[in-house]
């Protein structure tokens, strides 16, 4: 529950520190003394929009700061946020500057307003003051069934299978509306991918035949210098380098005998003979290798040919062809896959019986629910002065359509033996206020949001529905906290806590102050909100007999 509010510079509110006990509290006082205020900088701390126009006028920036109780499930949410608290509970803070620029904090830690958002969905629910004009709109009506039925999950589900479903749909009524240039498209891809399987270019294949084209080319001039070389070492008839070498080993052998100080240059020239030796062998199976073959070179030639060909028709590099088939293939097969309608029609198909099988369970929990929730607003109306009154909810079936397969419309009948009527088409402004205040009772019963927060939902009711309608708050306030913004004695008289919300000028501005009342000042705020200016001994007593009630 929220624990305490802190305000500064917003609107018309200077500096105000306020705590909260559990139960039912009010918030009372004059028009335009700035009771909705509070309603408007608590929403702000929970991720609100606001701009610089919130900041009192001469300050530099509104400062609103909301704590809250703790529980298992918000300290999770806070774990994983990554900004929980070892005192427990929650702490948020919102400071707008004169610029416009916002900053929001949770446990002191910076987060965004999506954060504080997605944190006081969980804290706090508002029902504003213009909450049955909301109710008028059949998205509205739809949203709140759901809510109220706890559908949330149901309804995201037939949302994304709808969406899959329309996806395919679109993409098989573009096939059939472009299906001549998608068939061109195709049948040029084929010819390409043809060509190029004919070619059956390899990877590095055109590495391999410039080699083996250098190769065969230049094999007359490869075999003479290789034959050179082999002649040089070891063929010569005048005196061949191995032949020498060997030579020279030999008589410095001898001469080590006599003085080993020559071992080490018969150790370098060993090796160099050992060398020689196997350059004459690696030239021999060279010889024995290359060989003149124009026919082969013919065939390399064309080969060259053929890839250059191809890599000038394709215009990518002659070692990309490879690459290029693996490409034009995949797009052939996604192509060939995307353009067989009866393969569309059927994955189509199956993507609209799982939407049809989502929405369908969608509607049998919505037919459920409805009339469980027609049935406590009909039994709530009793309660509010609309005896015999009925509380229907139509489903109408519709097209499709991404929240399912009907629209939901909220029909009332306000009296005995009258038909139900569209919520829409009420005539009576009370009649509406009280439904809605019935509706937002109900759901707000069935959520396990801690704070409720009802801002002036009691416009238009007066008299002994009033007094109903502060009792089912009081109710309400026995099992969470629940915060009103009113104008009814009758309400304000039911309240465990009651603040008043006064304006003064100070320093030729209008500051708001708000104060929490004790028994005595209780009675006179009551009494000022039964008789107006002129307080009487009269309006006392009578205001003493609510609050005794």
């Amino acid at each position: 529950m929220l624990r305490t509010l802190s305000i500064r510079d917003f609107v018309i509110v200077d500096s105000i520190e306020l705590d909260f006990s559990a139960g039912f509290s009010v918030f009372t006082g004059e028009t335009g003394a700035g009771k909705s205020i509070l309603i408007d900088a608590l929403a702000l701390a929970l991720g609100g929009r606001g701009d610089a126009s919130v900041i009192r006028e001469g300050a530099a920036k509104a400062d609103i700061t909301a704590e809250f109780s703790g529980s298992p499930e918000l300290d999770a949410w806070l774990a994983e946020n990554e900004c929980g608290s070892e005192e427990g509970g929650v702490l948020l803070r919102r400071v707008i500057d004169s610029a416009g620029r916002s900053k929001a904090f949770i446990n002191g830690v910076a987060a965004t307003a999506a954060q504080l958002r997605e944190l006081g969905e969980q804290l706090v629910d508002i029902h504003g003051q213009h909450a049955h004009q909301s109710l008028l709109k059949a998205d509205a009506q739809r949203v709140l069934l759901d809510n109220q039925a706890g559908l949330q999950e149901e309804v995201r589900a037939v949302a994304e299978a709808f969406k899959s479903w329309r996806a395919l749909a679109k993409q098989r009524e573009e096939f059939e509306a472009n299906a001549r240039n998608v068939l061109l498209e195709r049948e040029r891809l084929e010819w390409q991918v043809g060509e190029l399987e004919k070619l059956a270019a390899k990877p590095g294949e055109w590495s391999d035949v410039s080699q083996e084209h250098s190769r065969l080319s230049h094999a007359a001039t490869l075999i003479e210098g290789a034959q050179d070389a082999l002649n040089l070492i070891s063929e010569s008839d005048a005196a061949p380098m191995l032949s020498q070498l060997s030579s020279l080993n030999s008589r410095l052998g001898k001469l080590v005998d006599l003085d080993p100080a020559l071992q080490p240059v018969l150790d370098v020239l060993e090796p160099a003979r050992i060398q020689l030796q196997e350059a004459v062998y690696a030239l021999n199976d060279y010889l024995g290798r290359v060989e003149l073959d124009p026919a082969r070179l013919q065939q390399v030639e064309r080969r060259m040919e053929d890839l250059h060909a191809a890599a000038r028709k394709f215009h990518v590099d002659a070692d990309l062809l490879p690459q290029e088939f693996d490409t034009l293939s995949a797009q052939l097969q996604q192509l060939a896959d995307a353009s067989d309608l009866d393969a569309l029609r059927e994955k189509e198909e199956k993507r609209r019986a799982v939407y049809m099988s989502a929405a369908q369970k969608l509607s049998k929990a919505r037919t459920k629910a409805a009339k469980a929730l027609a049935t406590s607003v009909t039994a709530a109306m009793q309660e509010l002065s609309m005896s015999g009154g009925r509380f229907d909810i139509a489903l109408h079936a519709c097209e499709p359509a991404s929240y399912g397969l009907e629209q939901v419309e909220f029909l009332v009948a306000g009296h005995a033996g009258t038909t139900p009527r569209s919520l829409a088409k009420v005539a009576s402004g009370g009649e509406l206020a009280r439904i809605a205040l019935a509706i937002s009772v109900i759901t707000s019963s069935a959520t396990a949001t801690p704070t409720l927060i009802f801002d002036e939902v009691d416009s238009g009711i007066g008299g002994g529905v009033a007094e109903v309608v502060g009792r089912l708050l009081r109710k309400l306030g026995q099992d969470r906290q629940v915060l009103c913004v009113t104008h009814l004695p009758q309400v304000a008289s039911q309240a465990n806590q009651h603040f008043e919300v006064s304006k003064r000028n100070s320093d030729g501005r209008t500051v708001s102050s708000i104060v929490a009342l004790d028994n005595n000042a209780r009675v006179e705020e009551i009494a000022r909100m039964l008789g107006g200016i002129e307080i009487t001994a009269t309006t006392r007593s009578h205001a003493r007999e609510l609050l005794a009630s």
